[in-house]
C-alpha cells in the first residue's frame, strides 16, 4: 500500500519543471556548451549535463529512467551556442513533455527535431554574431584602447554579456515552452511520423551538404601511357563530382554504424590511411 502512495506521487510529480530547474539547465548549456566540446559528439555532452541535472525533476527516483534519458542524447549535436540556445530549450521541452506521460514522444522524435534545428541556427547565428555583432563590438572597443585605456576591453565585456545573457535566456525558456507545445500539438494532430520523417530529411540534408563542403579526399593516382595521361580522380569527378568523398563517407557509415567503431578508433584509421596514401601518392593534398 505504501509503494503505491509513493509510486502515485512520483507520477504526480513526473515531468515537472520549476523556474529554477529551467534556470539550472540554461546555466549548464551556457557554461558547458563549449568547455566539454569533442570531436566524436562536439557541444553533444553540454546537452547530456543539462539534463543530468534535471534528471530527478523530470524522472524523480527513477534511475533507469533518467538513465535512459542521457543515453538517447549520447549523439552528435553542435550548433552556435548563443542563438542556438533555443534548440537545448526546445529539446528540454520535448523531455518533460515526455517525462509527463506522453510516450507517443519517442527518442528518435527527440533526436531528429534537433538534429533538424542545429544546422539552420548555427548558420544564423555564425553569420549574425561571430560574422557582425562581436567584429562591430571588437572595431569600438579596440578603437578605445588606442591610448593604453583599459576602457576598451572592458566595455566589450560588459555590452557583450549585456546583450547575450538576456538574449540567451530569453530563446532558452521560450524553447522550452516551444518543445513542450510543439509535441502536443504535433502528437494530437496525428502527424507524427511525418514530422519525424521530414526532421530526418532535413538532419541528413546538412549532414550531407557539410559533407560535400568541407571533408576532402583526394586521389592523386595518375595513369600514365607515353604522352596519355590519365587521372581517376577526373574519372571520379566525372562521373559523379564528389564522388570519392561520398564513397569515403558511406565507409565512415558502414565502419561506425554496422562494425560500431568509436569515433576515436574510425580517426586512428583514417590518420594511418592518410599518411600511407601520401607516401605512396595514391592520395594527393
Amino acid at each position: 500500500m505504501a509503494d503505491n502512495m509513493i509510486d502515485e506521487k512520483i507520477t504526480e510529480t513526473q515531468g515537472k519543471l520549476s523556474k529554477a530547474a529551467i534556470r539550472r539547465a540554461y546555466m549548464d548549456w551556457m557554461f558547458f556548451n563549449l568547455s566539454v566540446q569533442n570531436f566524436e559528439r562536439m557541444e553533444g555532452p553540454a546537452i547530456i549535463k543539462m539534463l543530468a541535472d534535471v534528471g530527478d525533476d523530470l524522472y524523480p527516483g527513477d534511475k533507469e529512467a533518467q538513465k535512459e534519458m542521457l543515453e538517447r542524447h549520447e549523439v552528435f549535436f553542435n550548433t552556435e551556442p548563443f542563438l542556438g540556445a533555443i534548440v537545448p530549450g526546445i529539446v528540454l521541452g520535448m523531455e518533460k513533455s515526455k517525462a509527463e506521460g506522453n510516450d507517443e514522444v519517442s527518442a528518435e522524435f527527440i533526436n531528429a527535431i534537433k538534429t533538424a534545428l542545429m544546422g539552420p541556427f548555427a548558420g544564423i547565428g555564425d553569420s549574425l554574431l561571430p560574422g557582425t555583432l562581436i567584429p562591430i563590438l571588437l572595431s569600438i572597443a579596440l578603437g578605445m584602447c588606442q591610448h593604453g585605456e583599459v576602457i576598451g576591453p572592458l566595455f566589450y565585456i560588459v555590452t557583450f554579456l549585456a546583450i547575450m545573457i538576456p538574449l540567451t535566456w530569453f530563446l532558452f525558456s521560450y524553447g522550452v515552452k516551444a518543445g513542450a507545445n510543439a509535441a502536443e500539438l504535433v502528437l494530437s494532430g496525428g502527424v507524427k511520423d511525418i514530422v519525424t520523417r521530414a526532421a530526418e530529411t532535413v538532419g541528413l540534408i546538412v549532414v550531407g551538404a557539410i559533407t560535400a563542403l568541407y571533408a576532402k579526399f583526394n586521389i592523386g593516382l595518375v595513369y600514365t601511357s607515353g604522352d596519355l595521361q590519365v587521372n581517376l580522380a577526373a574519372i571520379f569527378n566525372s562521373i559523379l563530382p564528389g564522388l570519392p568523398v561520398l564513397l569515403f563517407a558511406f565507409f565512415t557509415y558502414w565502419l561506425m554504424v554496422k562494425k560500431s567503431w568509436s569515433a576515436g578508433k574510425t580517426m586512428l584509421l583514417f590518420l594511418a590511411i592518410a599518411i600511407v596514401g601520401y607516401f605512396t601518392t595514391i592520395l594527393a593534398v
